[in-house]
């Protein structure tokens, strides 16, 4: 089954039967007057930015949030353990980041482009970030680069641009563009990691461990911290390990620039949902366990599902664009585990709307202090940086 959710509402499902399935609002499509943008700011000191990965992949720090005590208590990520029960249903994000950033010349003129994918429309066909943008009108030609800087024989052509000022590339000179991204392109880490280049470490260190298809154009980073060794402490514990995939596209990092945040909207991104993952998720909530997300990604795509499908879940795939933000609701997620996220970000939104589902300002204010505890115990923020256990 194909399900597609724009803006948190269903707009088509697909089974052996094609068409339109009218549905009502999601609980969490309430205009907001008010809510704006700003109010989700917090002061980050620049130092506390993480540049590099933790030496051990679990070796990064870990807030645990008691929504209901508002306790907050410091741990290692180690010591995740502690906190499952037997019966739960711990759910991952298993997309791999691919090499989406490109490099390339002008083939008239010899100016230098650098090309982010951030969406595979048809084989050879993208679309993408470009910088300079000014400079790639439609009908530019691009000579690309290998990973080495050596022009190819692989050129695009700008055949688009949409409102948001992104190009659309048609490939040429390659059978799949997408086969060839490992001799081409580099991982793209985000910019606030300030460095020219990735590293061997990040090649590692930016993928999770149980990465499996690729897609993302950024790492699901709440599941970097995993390891196999965890992962088989975890099932040992009576705990039901099960994954989801969401590509990781333009919809997550791109920034909120309208001032209302009901009127932001998100690109869409592809998932998929297996049957096995919504059987097991379906029987912990019908038996009274927790179901646990690792990450927003892993959330957005639960949440998708459920509000397709009357709050269960159901194997299918799609596209979505669901937006949580206060006062959102949330049918799947009993506890998430993620990272610490840019200030007035769509994430930094979710994780306020789930510290208080279904409260305005609630979790808005129990994240941001919880984030001010954070700045001031020096956790270290965003991809690569420490854990936050919101239960």
């Amino acid at each position: 089954m194909e399900i597609c959710v724009k803006n948190g509402y269903l707009i088509k499902s697909y089974s052996q039967f094609s068409g339109t399935v009218n549905c009502q609002p999601p609980p969490h499509s309430v205009t907001l007057a008010g809510m704006r943008t700003a109010d989700f700011h917090f002061d980050l000191p620049p130092e506390l930015i993480a540049q590099q990965p933790a030496a051990q992949r679990d070796g990064s720090r870990l807030l645990v949030l008691d929504r209901k005590s508002q306790k907050i208590v410091h741990r290692q990520f180690s010591d995740l353990l502690e906190y499952f029960q037997p019966g739960d249903v711990l759910v991952l994000n298993d997309s791999r980041v691919i090499p989406a950033r490109l490099h390339g010349t002008n083939a008239k003129t010899g100016g230098k482009f650098e090309i982010l994918l951030l969406e595979e429309t048809a084989s050879n066909d993208w679309w993408a970030m470009m910088r300079p943008g000014k400079r790639a009108p439609i009908g530019t030609e691009i000579c690309l680069l290998n990973r080495l800087g050596e022009p190819t024989k692989i050129l695009t052509t700008v055949t688009d641009v949409n409102a948001e000022g992104h190009r659309r590339l048609q490939f040429s000179g390659v059978a799949n563009l997408f086969d060839e991204l490992a001799t081409l392109g580099e991982l793209p880490l985000p910019p606030y990691i300030e460095r020219q280049a990735e590293t061997a470490e990040d090649q590692e260190r930016y993928q999770t461990v149980f990465a499996k298809p690729a897609g993302s154009v950024a790492a699901p980073t709440a599941g970097l911290h995993f390891t196999p060794e965890i992962l088989e402490k975890i099932r040992a514990l009576g705990v039901n390990i099960c994954f989801v995939t969401l590509h990781v596209g333009a919809g997550t990092f791109l920034p909120v620039k309208v001032e209302n945040i009901s009127e932001h909207t998100m690109h869409a991104e592809r998932f998929e949902v297996s049957e096995a993952t919504a059987s097991a998720v379906n029987e912990a909530k019908k038996s009274g366990h927790r179901v646990i997300a690792v990450g927003t990604t892993a959330t957005r795509t639960l949440e998708t599902v459920a509000r397709a499908n009357a709050g269960k879940l159901n194997a299918c795939n799609g596209k979505t664009d669901i937006f949580l933000f206060p006062p959102a609701q949330f049918q799947i997620v009993d506890a998430l585990l993620t990272n610490f996220h840019l200030p007035e970000s769509t994430l930094v939104m979710l994780v306020s709307a789930f510290a208080a589902p279904g409260e305005k300002t609630g979790g808005r204010e129990l994240i941001l202090s919880a984030y001010a505890e954070a700045v001031r115990k020096r956790y270290r923020f965003f991809s690569y940086g420490d854990a936050m256990l919101i239960l």
